[in-house]
Order: structure tokens, then sequence, then C-alpha cells
């Protein structure tokens, strides 16, 4: 028996989009979120917004998990792998033991590993270079400064956040060698990303010996250095997400961490086949680090900072600035 061109049309459309749609529901990405909790307004939050993206642009769900302490961290991500996830994102620097066990035991999962690095066959590990952010940062705090004399608050006393703190300093003689900055970290343990209360007070302590910028490093705890400097008459600085909106008229700028575009590319990339393994590094040339301008800090850039801050971001970008690495 003949089947008619239409009808045959139609079974091969049917069957094209069974398999597109069957195609869809076999990609599950799914994303582990850092201590600090997914509506931190910094590091996880730009994780969570990249997810989104993706979710609102394709469709299709995502999977996730708040990690709350430790022990979890490798609980959940093999509990996520168990369940089918096709891709999982790690947020954050303190997975890596976790996803490199995991992986090992689930080598048809791909794995994406944010903030550090494991040489795995199915392991994506994205960086970035901060220190390129937070150096144009640290020329905005000497160029606004009237003191002479800046802050920084980083977290949790780690490498990561000494690059940060690196960065800004140098920044900050780049513009003004004779700017002082004070530095303080909130603590050696993960708490330390989640302490708004501490994180004031440390804003307030640099305060009184002068400071009148402060650059936050700190997750959930910044957003107490943010609100102890707007209290003061002071301004801030933010950092991962753009958060001058926080505090509108007293955010400097942001040390812009594009954790978002690394999530939603590793999701893009899984589902469309072409996600590689491997190390990536994103800083300011890849578009990974940035700062903030925007018209929440647009009064307190002048035209004459701006321009400066373009031309350090080219020199960067060039070779012409080498801003160093922390070793």
């Amino acid at each position: 028996m003949k089947i008619p061109f239409l009808v045959l049309g139609a079974l091969v459309l049917s069957v094209a989009g069974a398999n597109a749609r069957a195609a869809a529901a076999d990609f599950q990405p799914a994303v582990v979120y850092d201590m600090g909790g997914k509506f931190d307004r910094s590091f996880n939050q730009s994780a969570y917004e990249g997810a989104e993206r993706f979710k609102k642009e394709t469709g299709v769900a995502y999977r996730e998990f708040e990690i709350t302490n430790a022990a979890q961290r490798e609980q959940a991500i093999a509990q996520l792998a168990r369940r089918g996830a096709t891709v999982i994102v790690a947020v954050g620097f303190t997975q890596a033991s976790a996803v490199e066990k995991v992986a090992k035991d689930f080598p048809n999962v791909k794995f994406t590993l944010i903030d550090a690095v494991v040489d795995l066959p199915n392991v994506q590990s994205i960086v970035f270079r901060e220190q390129e952010s937070t150096f144009l940062c640290g020329m905005a705090a000497a160029l606004a400064s009237k003191s002479a004399k800046v802050g920084f608050v980083g977290g949790m006393d780690i490498p990561l956040i000494r690059k940060f703190a690196l960065g800004y300093r140098e920044g900050v003689k780049y513009a003004n060698p004779a700017v002082e900055v004070i530095e303080n970290m909130t603590g050696t343990t993960p708490a330390a990303w989640s302490d708004p209360s501490k994180g004031a007070e440390l804003a307030k302590s640099q305060i009184g010996r002068g400071a009148d910028v402060i650059f936050h490093a700190a997750g959930a705890t910044g957003t107490g250095v943010m609100q102890a400097a707007k209290d003061a008459g002071k301004l801030s600085i933010g950092c991962d997400s753009n958060q001058n909106y926080l505090q509108p008229g007293s955010v400097l700028t942001s040390a812009v961490k594009r954790v978002d575009v690394a999530v939603f590319n590793a999701f893009k990339d899984a589902r469309a086949g072409t996600w590689k393994a491997g190390q990536v590094s994103l800083g300011l040339k890849e578009d990974g680090v940035d700062f903030a301008l925007d018209q929440y800090n647009r009064s307190l850039i002048t035209p004459a900072m701006e321009t400066r801050l373009k031309q350090a971001k080219a020199d960067i970008v060039s070779g012409r600035i080498k801003v160093s690495e922390y070793k």
C-alpha cells in the first residue's frame, strides 16, 4: 500500500518532532551553588542568573542545590549525576575535590567547575583573571578618594581573595601612589562569606581610620560593608555581580565577574554538543570581567575618570599594563 506523500511528510515531521522532544528531555542541566546561597547578591546569584537566562531562552528547566555545609558538596553533586544530569556546574573553588571524586565515578557526565581546576577528561575548569577588574576598581577608588585612604574587605582569607586584593592595590597605586590601602579579611572559614554584621564592623573600623572608599570581595558579607559606607556618607565598591543598584549613589562601581556567562555557556554548549573539557581563563579581553558603569553610579564616575579607566582597560587587554598574578 502506498502512503500519500503529504501523509508521509507529516509522519516524518512527527518523528522528527518526537526525536527533538526526546533529545530535549534527555538533556538535564544542573547547578550546585556554594555557601552563601543563590540569592547572596554576588557570586552565587550571578550563577543563578546565568541558569535562569538559559531556562528563559531555551525553555529547558534545570536542577539546583544550595550548599549549607561542607559535607553536602560531594553528596549533592553525586545525587544529581545519579538522577541523570547531563551537565553539572559546580560554583566555587571549594567544590573542586567533590567534582574530582564524582567526575571519576560518572565519566559520561559533563562537569563545569567555577574558580578551580580539575584535570579530567569530563571536567571543564573556568577561572577568571579577577585582578584585571579589581585593578580598574582600585584606580577608581584612588581617583575618587578625598582622604587619600581607601579600604578593602575580603571574605574568607584564601589565595583567590588575596588575588582580588593585589589587583585592587596595584590599581590604587597606579592611579595615585600616595593613596594608602587599608585591608582586612573577614575570617578563615566559609562563614566569612555570609556575615554582613562583621562586614559592617570592618568597614566602620576602616572609615574610622580615614578610608572614604571601601571595596569588598566578601560575598553576602559585603552587603554590610556597603550599608556601613552608605550610612557614613562614604563610597563602596561592589563585587562579582553589578551591585551598583544596592546602594544607589554610594556605590562607586563594581568589579563584575561574569559567572552568569560561564554558567549560561556551559549549559548552552553542552546542549549543542560543543562543550569542551579543559581550562578556560576569562579576563577583560574575553569580557569575563569588567568594572560597572550604569545609571546608578553615572554621577560618581566623572568623564575624566572614565577616560582613564577605559584607557587602562585597553592597556591591560593589549598587554601594555601587566597586572600581577597572586602566587
